[in-house]
């Protein structure tokens, strides 16, 4: 008789430091083969000068998640509250970090 297999539960810590989160409103997401460097920024208004404030390090196949966790999420998140508009012709400054890079 095969053993029943019970699912592994993974303890996260959450540290107070951390929990309090930080805000950003710009994702600068540049990559390699190897691996994904998405810079969570911050900019204010008038302010030419703008601070990473977390950089996230993932492999492809962890970018590839995030990836349809975000859009899953998006996608319950409009179900309940409505399609989530974003500015027209809202300009991107532009950035030139070298590699490829794409802005969220």
């Amino acid at each position: 008789m095969e053993e029943q297999r019970k699912p592994q539960q993974l303890n996260i810590e959450l540290s107070e430091e951390v929990g309090d989160g930080i805000y950003s409103n710009l994702a600068i997401i540049t990559h390699s083969p190897s691996e994904f460097i998405i810079d969570f920024v911050k900019m204010m208004p008038g302010v030419p000068k703008a601070k990473v404030k977390a950089r996230i390090v993932l492999t492809p196949q962890h970018a590839k998640r995030l990836f349809r966790a975000l859009k899953d999420n998006i996608t319950k998140y409009e179900s309940v509250h409505g399609t989530i508009k974003e500015p027209a012709g809202e300009a991107m400054p532009p950035f030139q970090l070298g590699g490829p890079t794409a802005q969220a």
